[in-house]
């Protein structure tokens, strides 16, 4: 079953109504964004859903942050997982206690097999913990967030190989289409469930629909990466 991370909450409402849809995964941000999230807000937010789900999963979302800085907040907030949203190195991944999604993102002219020699980089460092990762698109000097796709042949090649999230443009509109043609172990989305800036409960069930409408085929499905 695609795994779904709904990403860049900022209100309890939002956060309760992705995990009522069946979000896999919630994703607060802690990076300088417009999309940020204080400690206590994120704290507020995991309790409610918490209470929904107790074993609802929750991502901590970073860029370039000191992994001290990093595991005190996950800490304090009962995170899940990390994200690396930024450019930190495969090294700096055996400082973090929790699992992790590493963004690897996709500018004009990457390959396929440029993107798998980074995975395999990683894969060769034998982490301790579990480890997904996320391909994004590259859009200037922002990290995540775009709202712009890649192409997708290249996250196929990718996911062929490696249990891969997905992220970039994806909407309720067009999620089902990669799913299909991609077969990805997970999908990622923050603002193609958003109206305005703000997150819009209908398109984050719409989202979560149009995954779990599509039948699971191939092995990737089935694939996880369990250490």
């Amino acid at each position: 079953m695609t795994r779904i991370k709904i990403c860049g909450l900022r209100e309890i409402e939002h956060a309760v109504a992705a995990a009522e849809a069946g979000a896999d995964y919630l994703g607060l941000v802690f990076a300088p964004s417009r999309r940020q999230v204080s400690v206590e807000k994120a704290r507020e937010i995991i309790k409610a859903v918490r209470e929904l789900n107790p074993r609802q999963e929750v991502v901590g979302v970073f860029v370039n942050t000191p992994s001290r800085t990093v595991n005190h907040i996950a800490d304090r907030c009962g995170l899940d997982w990390i994200q690396l949203s930024g450019d930190e190195p495969w090294q700096y991944c055996h400082e973090i206690t929790r699992p992790l999604i590493k963004v690897v993102r996709i500018s004009p002219g990457k390959t396929a097999t440029v993107i798998l020699s980074d995975i395999e980089a990683g894969q060769s460092l034998a982490l301790k913990q579990k480890f997904i990762c996320l391909l994004d698109t590259q859009a200037g000097n922002t990290y995540g967030g775009t709202g712009h796709t890649f192409d997708w042949q290249i996250a196929r090649e990718v996911a062929i190989q490696y249990p891969v999230m997905i992220a970039g443009g994806l909407t309720p509109d067009n999620v089902g289409q990669l799913v299909r043609e991609v077969q990805p172990w997970g999908v990622d989305v923050s603002s193609g469930v958003e109206a305005g800036g703000v997150k819009s409960i209908e398109k984050i069930r719409a989202f979560i629909h149009a995954v779990r409408s599509v039948q699971p085929k191939g092995e990737n499905y089935a694939r996880d990466n369990e250490k």
